[in-house]
């Protein structure tokens, strides 16, 4: 049986980020909730169960565990696009859509967010 279309997800990652563009905001990091998904080149049944031979979702996490310890943002915009240029460096990468939400800003709104599509 072929396979036609292989995601991998990470949902609503929850991160501490420096980011906002107003003066209460800067230096008070938020937490935000970070969503990818991305298809993939890979074929999982394909690999043998090897992990070596696939597209590791631990990669995504790792990255962007790094990128909100050294940097801040003014824009989840700017957040996102920071997300998908380091996605997209891996030629496996069909598409990637990232979300970010900030969940915090309103109480009468569940979340704010963005979301950007990247395709090859």
């Amino acid at each position: 049986m072929p396979i036609t279309s292989a995601r991998i997800l990470l949902e609503n990652f929850a991160v501490t980020v420096d980011i906002g563009i107003h003066d209460f905001e800067r230096g008070q990091p938020q937490r935000v909730l970070v969503s990818v998904e991305m298809e993939v080149d890979v074929d999982p049944t394909g690999a043998g169960d090897d992990i070596e031979r696939v597209l590791d979702y631990d990669f995504v996490r790792t990255e962007i565990l790094d990128l909100v310890s050294e940097q801040r943002f003014n824009l989840q915009e700017t957040f996102c696009h920071a997300i998908i240029q380091i996605i997209a460096e891996r030629s496996a990468v069909r598409w990637v859509r990232v979300t970010t939400r900030k969940p915090d800003v309103y109480e009468d709104c569940e979340a704010v967010g963005f979301s950007l599509l990247y395709e090859r």
